[in-house]
């Protein structure tokens, strides 16, 4: 039986495999991060006191408004507080009051304009999906989903609110999906230049362990506002020339969507970022930067923490795949698993006895959607069924049918129909940089289309502190 596969929630934090100016925060982050606490309980830059708040009254007004809607004093506060929160149980150093609320002002506008679009398109997640979403965030933890909100509430979050925040993330994610990785072509051409530089290349592939500060450039900026955006990348090059934590100044002053995460994207393969940013990490050394790169987004600084070479075997190894047949019996309350074996076995008998054929034996009595094929699964490959079905069909030899093998879904008869180990490195090669090149095309595409999004959002800022921080 092949394995029920797994759907892990591709979140809006990744939009541009963390590369993307704007986004939110993963789920995943978030549900390993302590939840936020209220307000008093925060602990806040000195001097700080979060949005929404005073020293003796909280009272909610506007803060700011994004096309039709309203970001309120105290949702800024309680995005502040999770922020806060989040950042010091990463030890991560705090930025500046003014730096930090800028940060959470922008993400915020971003977020709901996202989230403003997709509802005028129609993009829907309901209760149901949800529920089997948050079952898998719930996973990822190693908890359930009973055990995730005890312990929301007990650091005092809100489930509901965590619940909205997963339903959210998965809302942008199929808007970006729509509206940048289903737009995203690559030709055979591309394919065919990309893998002939790769062998023209002599060079070892590597993985990069890279963090990012990026100063956006606003969509059809005037040579006056590229020059300020300059300056600002400038001004973070000589801070960290003169010893500035990178991590620190990512959350001070980065425009991407990782920038309350220290900027860290993660491992890329140096094939699959912008061919300018893998020019400039192959000259550094681990914990080194980039000199400012400048793309049509913004201007990038770049942090080199590790590099490991690419097992090239992997990439060409031969791949052995089985053409089988199986006869699956489950369990139920009019036939137990002692029955089922001993009815295999008689169904086996018959079969060495030549009496009947496999495929005949399947369409009778076969449990699943292949007794229609008689039983035929198809050519398997490494990882397609389940480990107690895969050991036993590795032992048969073509044409061999084995006893009755027990798995999760009840008790097979296998047969192994034929096998074949090819070298499927060119099919395999090609598979692999086609995908390179659309997750390259995804990181510019999708780092347009937010900040698309953000320069055609009205916004205005209706707090003074705000208009200040802009």
């Amino acid at each position: 039986m092949r394995k029920s596969s797994k759907h892990p929630i591709t979140l809006a934090a990744l939009l541009l495999c963390a590369m993307a100016a704007g986004g939110v925060a993963s789920a995943q982050t978030k549900a390993a991060a302590p939840a936020a606490t209220k307000p008093a309980d925060a602990a806040a830059p000195k001097g700080f006191t979060p949005p929404g708040q005073s020293k003796n009254t909280e009272i909610d007004s506007i803060a700011v408004v994004v096309n039709d809607e309203v970001i309120t004093r105290r949702e800024l506060a309680q995005e502040t507080n999770t922020i806060m929160q989040r950042m010091k149980a990463q030890n991560a150093q705090m930025p500046s009051a003014a730096d930090l609320q800028r940060q959470i002002v922008e993400h915020m506008i971003v977020q709901r304009a996202q989230l403003q679009m997709a509802r005028e398109m129609g993009v829907r997640v309901d209760d149901t999906m949800l529920d089997r979403a948050m079952v898998r965030v719930a996973a990822e933890q190693k908890m359930t989903v009973q055990q995730l909100r005890d312990q929301l509430e007990k650091q005092g979050g809100s489930y509901a609110d965590f619940r909205e925040d997963i339903r959210n993330e998965i809302i942008m994610t199929r808007l970006r999906e729509h509206e940048v990785d289903q737009k995203i072509q690559v030709s055979e051409a591309e394919v065919d230049s990309f893998l002939a530089a790769q062998e023209a290349a002599a060079a070892e592939q590597f993985e990069v362990n890279i963090s990012q500060i990026l100063v956006r450039i606003p969509e059809n900026a005037t040579p006056d506002v590229i020059a300020q955006r300059q300056k600002r990348a400038e001004e973070v090059m000589r801070q960290l020339r003169t010893g500035a934590d990178f991590a620190k100044m990512a959350a001070t002053y980065s425009d991407a969507s990782d920038a309350l995460q220290g900027g860290v994207v993660g491992w890329r393969q140096t094939d699959r970022i912008p061919p300018v940013f893998a020019e400039a990490l192959v000259k550094l050394q681990p914990g080194q930067v980039t000199p400012i790169i400048k793309s049509v987004g913004g201007f990038h600084i770049l942090k080199l923490a590790e590099k490991r070479s690419v097992a090239q075997a992997q990439a060409e190894a031969a791949v052995q795949q089985t053409h089988a047949r199986h006869i699956l019996l489950k369990v139920t309350p009019t036939l137990s698993a002692a029955d089922a074996k001993r009815r295999l076995a008689e169904l086996k008998e018959r079969l060495d006895n030549k009496a009947s054929t496999f495929e005949e034996l399947a369409r009778l009595y076969s449990n699943d959607e292949s007794a229609k094929k008689g039983g035929d699964l198809g050519w398997l490959v490494p990882g397609d069924a389940l480990p107690e079905f895969e050991q036993a069909m590795a032992n048969l030899k073509p044409g061999e049918v084995s006893g009755p093998v027990e798995t999760s879904f009840g008790y097979h008869l296998i047969q192994v129909v034929e096998r074949k180990s090819e070298d499927e490195s060119k099919d395999k090669k090609r598979n692999e940089a086609r995908m390179a090149l659309r997750e390259r095309k995804m990181v510019e595409a999708a780092e347009d289309f937010q900040r698309e999004v953000r320069d055609r959002a009205y916004v205005e800022f209706r707090a003074d502190d705000l208009k200040e921080a802009k």
